[in-house]
């Protein structure tokens, strides 16, 4: 998480932009990313829409990587994120080649990729995170962060984009769909629509494997208040203990971090 000099003004929209409108609105060279600013950004984006998968697998690489390390919300990363949500039921990405795309492990397509990365990074901005940054950096650490802000602001556009994939033919794309929409969810506008991801949620964990999205859906299901015994299994609970051992770990870790932008960096 970086803490900027300046506090840029990001807008929010009550609806998802454009994509095209996000790209050329957006003043992608004054924005911070992992390696510098924000210029290489609009090519990158763009080719996600290229026909050709091989461009499209690696134009995901190229833009993500950019807004994408150790759990930080760049400037940059608004705006990616808004443009990620606005071209999910695009034809170049809600029309492709499921297990097939280029660069994309089998069975792990482009729309799957760009959902994760979208789920991860409102994860990062979840309310876990930001109590996690008011123990460290105190009860003014969201009105410091306006990255963390604007991005939860916006969470409600977001999750107007991925909300239709919830009910995708492919089980890949729903499970992502819901995982991402999990995180977006915790806005306040969005609390009504719980009831309906609960439903998703008991229907994943009866029927996915993956050890992940078994994971977040639990955590949700628990953190609402909805009872979970009958879909816990063994590993499960074996999976959550190895994991709050991790998290009280890093928390350890956090509270004998030196330097940064705060006493103790949260991440």
């Amino acid at each position: 998480m970086t803490k900027s000099s300046r506090q840029p003004e990001h807008r929010h929209p009550a609806e998802l932009p454009h994509h095209q409108t996000l790209l050329d609105c957006t003043d992608w060279a004054s924005l911070a990313t992992v390696r510098g600013t924000g210029e290489s950004l609009p090519a990158a984006l763009a080719r996600l829409l290229d026909p050709d998968p091989v461009v499209r697998g690696t134009a995901a690489r190229d833009a993500l990587r950019e807004v994408t390390h150790q759990n930080t919300i760049y400037e940059a990363t608004v705006p990616v994120a808004l443009y990620v949500a606005a071209v999910l039921g695009h034809p170049a990405i809600s029309a492709g080649d499921f297990g097939h795309d280029a660069g994309m492990p089998p069975n792990h397509p482009l729309l799957v990729r760009l959902l994760d990365w979208l789920g991860s990074t409102a994860y990062d901005a979840d309310d876990e995170c930001v109590a996690m940054g008011e123990r460290h950096c105190g009860a003014g650490f969201l009105q410091e962060y306006g990255e963390i802000r604007a991005f939860r602001d916006l969470r409600p556009a977001m999750f107007s984009a991925v909300r239709p994939l919830l009910g995708h033919d492919d089980a890949g794309v729903r499970h992502a769909a819901l995982v991402a929409a999990i995180p977006l969810s915790e806005h306040p506008d969005l609390v009504s629509h719980r009831s309906e991801l609960v439903d998703h949620a008991r229907r994943l964990r009866a029927t996915s494997t993956d050890r992940h999205n078994r994971n977040r859906v639990l955590d949700a299901l628990k953190a609402w208040g909805y009872g979970t015994d009958n879909l816990e299994s063994a590993a499960d609970i074996s999976a959550r203990e190895h994991h709050a051992r991790r998290m009280a770990e890093r928390t350890s870790r956090a509270g004998k971090g030196k330097g940064g932008y705060c006493e103790d960096p949260p991440f």
